[in-house]
């Protein structure tokens, strides 16, 4: 399920960082957000801790092994907390029940999502069986599905045992078998686990902290009045549940509680059963108020079922019949044997029956699936089954042609099966909320990034502060600037290869050339004001005044030139020319129009700059002699022109711009 991967990117996010995660992701190639009821592939899963290895550098079973840690931290943020708080009140127990929340879990997501097994598709959970030794340590045993992943358990177990039970564990692998375990149980993996413990503060002390602080007066007065032999008497009928492999906190007051009599000397706990020297209950009644319930011996011999399950499976009413003959055990995937069954004595039970053995009317239904508990009576040598049809939805119930009459009135079932169809539309509302909301998050995603090539459009087009007033409704006021320095440029002879030359030539000789330019823009920090058929017009020093403008324009004019030399005439072949004129001076500067708003520059300096480009020679640049009087100093190599007659000017000194004497040509051109 989503949950699964939502948990490890929310480990990564928060340990590594987003950018972390984003180049994990993109290297595994999933999406960046997951449904958390959505049934996920395994490939997805593996990839990412596959890649999160490589990406963090860490090894396979620490990643692993954090990301169990983690999980247990994130499914108690999820409100699971409350559920594993009741699973058992030592570690011990905890564990013993875990596949019992792994079927409790299947109700829900209406598949075996486990609490460690990590990819919870339909598929079986993972199976534990714990064993306590004599030195107080355990042996967990650890049945999956899945290779690689044991590694996760200690990381849950470890972080668990210290949450709920205040005890370190330390987790040994001391037993892996694969192949064997397959052929036997049909899970892949079987690994064997010795748990020790350490707790963090000895239980005396604990409990001695404990009550010195929390007794109060009135559990003071009850100690004084229960007598020596009823208290020596209920603590040690609790010495064994205290004595348990890992113990649970206790205060004092716990303590007493246990043994507050009742009644005649009876005790809360500790006491001995009573049972009645007969059964009062005949085998009719029997038979009728467990319907779903199942004896057989060590042959698998059937020697008593209860009537519903008889109504579902005839064959069962055929006394002696063995038992694996019409049903197969799903979960823990064990032979069908009283020796495998004997082993997994605490875990939940669930038989299936068999297509072949079931009567006409259900060859086309799907099979019938019991869940309970085993239990062993010694005295007959034989297994009771007690169990109740394993349905999680009235769907699921109609499949089967069942009703809730079929099963008891004081079976929780029927009230599950009611609450988890509320539930399972509570899923589905949930599950359509997160897809709306992924879906939103993408196109609100698509919506940035589209307002970013909007606005790097109209960047490109006006200044960015005159198009962020612009995008405020605000008015642009026209600015003057004392000085600056303008560039126009044209191609030489462009009228006559537009005379010779198809449109589309010319276009993408323009196109080739504009886009050197534009580019050279960007390495020199020079505004582009516009282009005209094949004039070109930057300025720098505005729309931000810079006391360097000059010497940004002339090194984009070297620039020019050297860039020039690589766009091809379509009628010679030969290289374009270009001519090329700069003048500093004063402008205005305001944007003009509505529609198409264009930033303009006006003044006299505009005109002579243009001028500058007009009287100039082919791959030359032209300087008026403002613009040499700025550059002068600046490590330039200029040559005096002289003077020369300029349309509406008169006579104008001017000169011609060489090279930047301290740049090399890849500096100019931005080249690396």
């Amino acid at each position: 399920y989503g949950f699964i991967n939502t948990c490890l990117k929310s480990l990564v996010v928060e340990k590594y960082g987003e950018e972390t995660w984003e180049k994990l992701r993109l290297q595994a190639g999933v999406q960046d957000s997951f449904l958390t009821f959505e049934v996920y592939k395994d490939e997805i899963t593996m990839q990412l801790v596959d890649k999160a290895c490589k990406v963090l550098g860490i090894p396979a079973d620490i990643v692993l092994r954090e990301f169990g840690k983690y999980f247990f931290e994130f499914c108690k943020r999820s409100g699971y907390d409350h559920m594993l708080r009741t699973l058992g009140g030592n570690l011990y127990e905890f564990i013993e029940n875990l596949d019992a929340l792994h079927s409790y879990l299947s109700l829900s997501y209406q598949a075996n999502l486990g609490f460690v097994c990590f990819f919870p598709q339909e598929m079986n959970a993972p199976s534990f069986r714990v064993e306590k030794n004599e030195d107080g340590s355990m042996h967990l045993h650890y049945y999956s599905d899945r290779r690689g992943l044991c590694h996760i358990v200690p990381g849950i177990i470890g972080a668990a045992a210290l949450d709920f039970f205040n005890i370190e564990i330390s987790m040994k692998i001391v037993n892996q078998t694969n192949e064997e375990e397959e052929e036997r149980t049909g899970k892949k993996e079987h690994i064997v686990f010795l748990v020790t413990q350490n707790p963090l503060f000895p239980c005396k002390e604990r409990n001695e902290f404990s009550s010195s602080s929390q007794l109060l007066d009135s559990e003071k007065q009850i100690e004084n009045q229960l007598n020596k032999e009823d208290l020596e008497k209920a603590k040690n009928a609790n010495g064994d549940r205290g004595n348990s492999v890992c113990p649970v906190k206790k205060s004092h007051w716990k303590t007493l509680r246990g043994i507050i009599t009742l009644g005649k000397g009876k005790l809360l706990r500790g006491f001995d059963p009573v049972y009645p020297k007969s059964l009062w209950i005949d085998t009719k009644t029997f038979c009728n108020g467990l319907p779903f319930h199942m004896v057989f011996d060590k042959e698998l011999k059937v020697k008593q079922a209860g009537v519903s399950i008889q109504k579902i499976v005839p064959g069962l009413q055929t006394m002696g019949i063995c038992l694996d003959q019409y049903f197969r055990i799903i979960h823990p995937e064990v032979p069908f044997t009283i020796s495998s069954i004997q082993k997994f004595i605490n875990s939940q039970f669930v038989f299936q029956t068999r297509r072949e053995m079931m009567p006409e009317s259900w060859k086309e239904r799907p099979m019938l699936e019991l869940r309970g508990q085993m239990m062993w009576m010694e005295s007959l040598q034989c297994m009771l089954y007690l169990c109740s049809p394993l349905l999680r939805s009235l769907h699921e119930l109609e499949e089967r042609q069942m009703h809730i009459a079929d099963i008891a009135p004081h079976d929780v079932t029927r009230d599950l099966i009611l609450l988890n169809q509320q539930r399972l539309a509570e899923m589905e509302l949930s599950n359509q909320l997160e897809r709306k909301k992924e879906e939103l998050r993408i196109l609100s995603k698509h919506l940035e990034e589209e307002k970013k090539k909007t606005e790097a459009l109209l960047y490109a087009m006006l200044p960015q502060h005159v198009a962020n007033q612009l995008k405020e409704g605000k008015q642009v006021e026209a600015g003057e600037f004392k000085e600056c320095t303008i560039l126009f440029s044209d191609v030489v002879t462009f009228t006559n290869i537009c005379a010779q030359c198809e449109p589309i030539q010319i276009v993408l000789m323009l196109n080739s050339m504009y886009l050197r330019f534009d580019r050279l823009t960007t390495v020199h920090d020079v505004y582009k004001v516009e282009t005209i058929g094949d004039a070109y017009m930057v300025v720098g020093g505005v729309p931000v005044p810079v006391p360097t403008h000059a010497e940004r324009v002339a090194n984009f004019a070297l620039g020019m030139i050297m860039a020039a030399r690589g766009v091809q005439n379509p009628v010679s072949g030969n290289p374009i020319q270009i001519r090329v004129g700069i003048h500093t001076g004063p402008v205005l500067a305001g944007v003009v129009g509505e529609k198409m708003p264009r930033y303009c520059l006006f003044g006299d300096t505009v005109n002579i700059a243009s001028r500058m480009e007009s009287h100039g020679v082919p791959s030359k640049i032209h300087l008026s002699s403002s613009a040499y009087q700025c550059l002068k100093y600046k490590n330039f190599e200029i040559t005096e022109r002289g003077e020369i007659e300029v349309k509406g000017k008169g006579k104008m000194h001017t000169y011609f711009l060489i090279r930047n004497k301290s740049a090399t040509d890849n500096e100019i051109m931005g080249r690396p």
